[in-house]
């Protein structure tokens, strides 16, 4: 469009950058009353305006902007101090002691004499068996035992009269022979009738099931009237339940590491504490000590089987129940220690930013261990003279931003539990 159509149409063209116009004088020329006015009656000079606005804000921001101010933060020294190690693994408690009660005399159950549920001393009175056919095999098996000592006590008579006889040569060598047979069968006889009356009395006694062992009752299996068959019928099972065995099976990496602290003279043994937690407590409050370790691993599951030996003064540990595991070894380890507000995620690596030279903010890689008494053990990435940022680290968008630091103490964060506060687990 030429200068002379434009004018006929009202319209002002302005062409300040390829006339050597300025910035400046583009704006005055934009914010002149008279071109307000004809921008707002024409539409193809709106569109212009708009053009002319965008370097004009290039300009202002040009010599404006700033350097931005270093961000506030706190920073902790990195924790250095010697921990004892331990392993954590599930485990279920089991009991010293279970027996399946069955009867050892055939019979019907006459009287049921314990309470279900309730604790029994070895020998308390758990089941009657109908004693009466017992009863009887025992007074007939005693007739039997008179009977005999009779017979011995007569036949002791005729053997001493064949002495006589036999020394004055009044009886025949085959009748003083037999009579001293007599003798010795009889007496025979009498040991045979009293071994019946002792298996009498011992089935008869087997007609009173007693408790085996120490411990708790199960439910009764048989009521008054069932027939209960000698070795086989279960009548009930009684646990024991003071002292407990807890068993876990330990993983093949950790079975090494307790190899490898063998050689460093830090063994595993039963000398070493064992902390156990049931599911729903925190820490490790109950202290026991391993008593039994497999000789071989289990190759199908990479682990092998050991037990640990529980106090249960209170019954609180019921066998079948789940517990946690913590083997702690003897020795201890330098290690180092940062709060774990202080660890940074990025995909699947974990950084911390430390103070670097000139007060700036440095990326460092981490590898981390587990936690002890709040605080996270970092196994390498770390030295022990590194100062940790903890706070502010919102206000670090790069490695390298410089940062005003203020000290504070490396405390443990309020969101860790009691059970991540008490030794270090291996993982």
């Amino acid at each position: 469009m030429s200068k002379s159509h434009a004018k006929q149409q009202g319209t002002v063209v302005v062409t300040g950058v390829s006339s050597g116009i300025n910035c400046v004088t583009a704006k005055r020329v934009v914010e002149s009353g008279s071109f307000a006015r004809r921008i707002l009656r024409h539409p193809l000079l709106c569109i212009s305006a708009v053009t002319l606005a965008i370097p004009f804000t290039g300009c202002e921001g040009a010599s404006d902007k700033k350097p931005p101010s270093p961000a506030a933060v706190e920073i902790a020294a990195v924790v250095a101090k010697p921990i004892r190690l331990s392993d954590e693994f599930n485990g279920r408690v089991a009991s010293i002691n279970s027996v399946d009660v069955r009867p050892r005399a055939t019979g019907y159950v006459d009287k049921v004499a314990y309470r279900e549920g309730d604790n029994v001393k070895r020998g308390d009175l758990l089941f009657v068996i109908d004693p009466r056919p017992f009863r009887d095999a025992l007074d007939s098996a005693k007739a039997t035992l008179e009977r005999e000592h009779a017979a011995a006590a007569f036949a002791e008579i005729q053997s001493k009269r064949a002495q006589a006889l036999n020394a004055s040569s009044a009886i025949s060598q085959e009748e003083y022979q037999n009579r001293d047979s007599d003798l010795s069968q009889s007496t025979a006889r009498v040991h045979a009738a009293e071994a019946a009356v002792a298996m009498a009395e011992l089935n008869l006694s087997f007609t009173e099931v007693r408790a085996p062992v120490d411990g708790r009752t199960s439910r009764a299996q048989l009521t008054r009237g069932n027939l209960a068959q000698a070795d086989q019928t279960v009548l009930t099972t009684v646990v024991s339940q003071d002292p407990v065995y807890v068993y876990f099976d330990c993983d093949e990496q950790s079975y090494l590491r307790f190899q490898e602290r063998a050689h460093r003279g830090s063994r595993v043994s039963s000398a070493n504490p064992v902390r156990i937690a049931l599911a729903n407590e925190t820490g490790f409050p109950h202290v026991g000590r391993v008593d039994f370790l497999d000789n071989e691993l289990n190759a199908a599951t990479g682990t092998i089987r050991a037990r640990v030996i529980l106090p249960n003064p209170d019954h609180l540990f019921t066998p079948g129940l789940y517990a946690r595991v913590q083997l702690e070894s003897t020795g201890t380890v330098p290690a180092l220690l940062v709060d774990d507000k202080a660890i940074l995620t990025d995909q699947d690596r974990k950084y911390v930013y430390v103070l670097g030279a000139g007060d700036t903010a440095q990326r460092k890689d981490v590898q981390l261990g587990p936690l002890v008494d709040g605080l996270r053990i970092v196994q390498s990435g770390l030295g022990t003279g590194d100062k940790v940022i903890v706070g502010g680290l919102q206000k670090i968008l790069y490695p390298g931003v410089p940062v005003t630091p203020k000290d504070s103490a490396m405390e443990p964060s309020h969101t860790t539990t009691a059970s991540s506060q008490t030794l270090a687990t291996v993982q």
